[in-house]
């Protein structure tokens, strides 16, 4: 399941906003930076889901705008009918970062989407948003027009945050395939999504400061009896109904403690919220933390990256302003989807054709891959605490404990 928390700049001991989670995927993970290009009238980009994804789709294309902006992003290789490369969000050269986090809808809206769905998928979005937009509230309205114009291929519901310097967006698009959405500005909240959610929206006050929303989001509930008057809980009408998930709930009470009790939550501490055992393990892809600040100069913005789960990686910056990945985080063979039936030698597309090469260098192959490297460690944590378990078992003469073990 993947996680991403807001914090909210009031909470901030450095007197800025954060946004950070990752993203649980069985594929490779790395690095990828992006630069600002200019694309022709008539240029295409291709989106959507293949009939492999859950909900089936058909591939499509759309118009590309005129110009895509730097931005950094996490790429992989695997989600279901999505085609490679996939990501979950990151940052632009504007400061605006991306997360995205799976989002479920009620069971109707699940039978209700085609099954030859057509638009972007949840990767496509988040790296429009990455690519063209210059605030947080402009992501939520890219979004919503390119639905309105192209449709969305979903996976059973989704959510974006969506944060700049100033101001933070969840916005959730469930299923159905009726261009449905809403969106929640979050102002100076701790707000964690696994899944993501949006509570009560106030239909009654038109135009809200705090609250956006599909035109048809109260007239569609209405017309499916599921709203019928009173407070618009959008979770418990388009969502599944459970609220916040308790483990949320708990990451957030942990995050308010300790703006009560010490200071105010440090870099630290938002390394602790994406490392701590409880909600991270081998499931984390990678882990991402996005300090929402103005720097003096751009090419300054930067992100926090773990290779794989915090919870056994180094965060290391990285900055817009770079050229070059390290080839240690860029993409390797290590968990990369088709590559066991693929060689590094530049000779066998003569022999067998091009998808017999790998679309890893050989260059890149012969640095050490950390993806691989965190997980191994990863691995000898969790087997170094199952001996100390055996250890403390046999020490008690709890033989059960030792089998289990």
């Amino acid at each position: 399941m993947s996680y991403c928390i807001y914090i909210g700049q009031n909470h901030s001991a450095d007197g800025h906003a954060w946004l950070a989670g990752y993203g649980d995927e069985p594929s490779s993970h790395w690095l990828d930076i992006f630069s600002r290009q200019r694309h022709p009238e008539n240029a295409v980009v291709e989106v959507g889901v293949t009939p492999a994804a859950d909900l089936p789709g058909i591939r499509s294309s759309i118009p590309q705008t005129s110009q895509t902006f730097r931005n950094i992003r996490v790429s992989y290789t695997h989600y279901k009918g999505v085609p490679a490369p996939v990501t979950n969000g990151g940052l632009n050269e504007y400061g605006i970062a991306v997360r995205s986090v799976w989002s479920p809808s009620r069971k109707e809206l699940i039978e209700m989407t085609p099954d030859a769905q057509t638009g972007p998928s949840y990767s496509d979005l988040a790296g429009f948003v990455l690519e063209r937009a210059k605030t947080a509230r402009e992501g939520v309205e890219i979004i919503a027009a390119i639905m309105k114009d192209y449709g969305e291929s979903t996976y059973g519901g989704n959510t974006h945050i969506i944060a700049d310097s100033n101001e933070a967006w969840i916005m959730i698009q469930p299923a159905g395939g009726k261009g449905l959405w809403a969106a929640e500005r979050l102002d100076d909240a701790i707000r964690a999504c696994r899944p993501g959610y949006i509570g009560v929206i106030p239909v009654d006050s038109k135009d809200h400061p705090d609250y956006l929303y599909s035109t048809d989001l109260v007239k569609f509930a209405k017309e499916r009896g599921w709203y019928k008057g009173g407070d618009f809980d959008f979770n418990a009408i388009y969502g599944d109904g459970l609220g916040v998930w308790a483990g949320a709930c708990w990451i957030e009470k942990e995050l308010q403690n300790r703006v009560s009790t010490t200071s105010k939550i440090e870099f630290q501490d938002v390394v602790w919220a994406l490392r701590t055992e409880r909600l991270t393990g081998d499931t984390a892809g990678y882990g991402q933390i996005v300090p929402l600040v103005d720097p003096v100069s751009d090419q300054l913005r930067m992100l926090w990256h773990a290779p794989s789960g915090a919870v056994s990686a180094p965060f290391s910056p990285v900055f817009i302003g770079q050229t070059d990945i390290p080839p240690e985080f860029a993409k390797h063979r290590y968990l990369t989807v088709g590559e066991a039936a693929r060689f590094l030698d530049s000779d066998k597309p003569v022999c067998d054709g091009p998808e017999s090469l790998s679309t890893v260098s050989q260059r890149t192959e012969g640095f050490t891959a950390a993806v691989a490297e965190c997980k191994r460690l990863l691995y000898l944590i969790g087997n170094a605490k199952l001996l100390a378990s055996a250890c403390e078992a046999w020490q008690r003469q709890d033989h059960a404990t030792i089998s289990a073990v």
